[in-house]
């Protein structure tokens, strides 16, 4: 079995510290694989990424204020709201780590699982057993102060 990893650097979001509304869409296209072929098997027979060209994640923090946006230190959140993928909307609650550093900058890291299937993913049986049941997807992302 080879692992199979992709970074996307295309990811839009926007946070509001005083509500605590937090976005983000990601270009599936985006995505980069190792392999080419692992790319093209993504987007073309996976991912269908012509007819679903994003992901996207509308929720809410909860666990950090607008004054804490304000004070350096580390700070554990809980997130909760509606992962689309595929043109599958599921609901999403997972835990968050932000981190204010002294330049009023705010990195935002977390780690959750998606089901290929509950979001109307389909992988052919002759490869289901090299690809991950659960599919481990990794947010890491700064917000500047506006």
């Amino acid at each position: 079995m080879e692992n199979i990893e992709a970074d996307n650097n295309k990811v839009t979001s926007v946070f509001d510290a005083s509500t605590g509304a937090v976005e983000f869409a990601a270009l599936i296209k985006a995505f980069e694989f190792e392999k080419a072929l692992m790319q093209e098997h993504f987007n073309e027979n996976y991912m269908e990424s012509n007819t679903h060209p994003k992901a996207n994640f509308k929720g809410k923090v909860s666990g950090f204020s607008a004054a804490d946006a304000g004070k350096a230190g580390s700070y554990s959140v809980d997130v909760a709201g509606d992962l689309t993928i595929h043109g599958v909307t599921k609901p999403l609650t997972t835990k968050a780590t932000f981190v204010v550093n002294a330049d009023g900058t705010i990195k935002a890291t977390s780690d959750f699982s998606v089901r290929p299937e509950d979001h109307g993913i389909t992988i052919p049986g002759v490869v289901r057993k090299n690809i991950a049941e659960q599919i481990k997807v990794t947010v890491d992302l700064t917000y500047a102060r506006m």
